[in-house]
């Protein structure tokens, strides 16, 4: 994506959760993370459908969604499956699911990174601060 300013698709089924998100990341330190357009879904269902009608630059992915496991749509992404014709966003995994296996089982689904729940608002930004620094 070309556009000045970063999109993100915030997956999460808590709409507290997302609510907390957003307002972290609109008062983030860094312009980069401030300035990002944050899009919303709270299943995987809505998800698919927002990546394969919107660009977006970094999916931050809870892994127990009412209607399945993240990993799910992280698989989709890596495969091609979801967001045809575009280019394939970076995928973190949000999941209080921390053990060594969950990570591995992360990353080989396709996820690019992983963030710890619960996590402090500045691990939050500057996790998002990372990801978006390798956008094309």
């Amino acid at each position: 994506m070309t556009a000045a300013n970063p999109r993100i698709l915030l997956v999460e089924d808590e709409e507290l959760n997302r609510t907390l998100v957003k307002a972290v990341l609109s008062r983030a330190g860094i312009a980069a993370v401030r300035e990002a357009e944050v899009l919303d879904a709270s299943s995987i269902a809505a998800a698919r459908e927002q990546l394969n009608t919107e660009d977006v630059d970094l999916v931050l992915l809870d892994m127990n969604l009412p209607d399945g496991n993240g990993l799910t749509l992280a698989s989709e992404l890596a495969a091609g499956t979801v967001a045809t014709g575009r280019r394939r966003p970076t995928v973190v995994a949000v999941t209080a699911s921390v053990l060594p296996q969950d990570r591995a089982a992360a990353l080989q689904a396709g996820c690019d990174g992983f963030l710890d729940k619960p996590y402090a608002a500045a691990d939050l930004v500057a996790t998002v601060a990372e990801h978006l620094s390798h956008r094309p």
